[in-house]
């Protein structure tokens, strides 16, 4: 049964990235704020030996940003998602709750494409937000000294 996902409270968003798609995920990124507003992000990458080491990188990006990347991930609403299989091709799970798109490659979303495969643009498009929120994190996210 599809997952019904209810938007944020007060307008807060969260964008979530993760890699690899199906296991255990070795990296996480995570973006959180509100429309207009700067927004924070953090990195976290397990790795080493059994992937026992952690590196935490946070930052924050402007309200432009955040703007921007909200127009950004718009047209992925209602793109096809598949719980069992990374149909993207780019082993990332992405996970979008805005008060406007909530969407999760990663699992069956009420509204999403039944169980089809992305066309060729579904796919670039996926593949640009995936690389631009990268972008973001690895300009504006710096490593946190303990």
């Amino acid at each position: 049964m599809p997952r019904s996902m209810a938007p944020p409270p007060s307008g807060e968003f969260s964008i979530r990235l993760t890699r690899p798609f199906t296991s255990t995920p070795t990296s996480k990124i995570e973006i959180i704020g509100e429309p207009n507003r700067p927004a924070s992000i953090k990195h976290t990458t397990h790795v080493g030996a059994q992937n026992q080491t952690l590196i935490v990188k946070e930052g924050s990006i402007d309200a432009e940003d955040s703007n921007e990347l909200m127009d950004l991930i718009k047209p992925l609403a209602g793109f096809p998602s598949n719980p069992d299989e990374d149909i993207y091709g780019l082993d990332a799970r992405l996970d979008l709750a805005t008060f406007v798109v909530q969407w999760d490659n990663g699992e069956e979303v009420e509204g999403a494409e039944a169980r089809t495969n992305p066309t060729e643009e579904n796919k670039e498009v996926f593949r640009d937000v995936v690389g631009s929120i990268e972008a973001l994190v690895r300009l504006k996210a710096k490593e946190r000294t303990s």
